[in-house]
């Protein structure tokens, strides 16, 4: 199962890249695409929106269910990976790069040392 190291990981299986701008990429694990299956659906947060930690931001679809995706950090929407309107397997296929969800402008940097490193998120998975 690929965790990168690079990444920051949440128990509800989002992972985070620090961009090292003031903003993170978010996306979903491995763990959770071969949870949910392939997917047919991603429904994306709007450019703008504020959102705070832990609050739904995104949803994804498969063909065994829907499962919201949670933000990891307060902040605000400043990108979303519109490709994935007509591609949502890309988040199967490479749900560390292609696959990735959202950017966020993050509010409090602090919360980064909050979040799971991928040992620790890979224990908590049970991977």
């Amino acid at each position: 199962m690929e965790l990168p190291a690079r990444l920051k990981y949440t128990t509800t299986h989002e992972w985070i890249a620090d961009n090292g701008d003031g903003t993170v990429t978010v996306g979903i694990t491995a763990v959770a695409t071969e949870q949910l299956g392939d997917l047919v659906y991603v429904e994306l947060p709007k450019v703008g929106t504020k959102v705070e930690r832990g609050g739904n931001v995104a949803v994804v679809e498969s063909t065994k269910a829907a499962s919201d995706v949670y933000a990891p950090l307060a902040g605000e929407i400043v990108a979303a990976n519109d490709d994935l309107s007509s591609h949502p397997e890309n988040v199967n296929q490479s749900p560390y790069e292609s696959g990735w969800l959202f950017k966020l402008k993050v509010k409090d940097k602090a919360q980064l040392g909050e979040l799971m490193a991928s040992d620790e998120y890979a224990k908590a998975a049970g991977v």
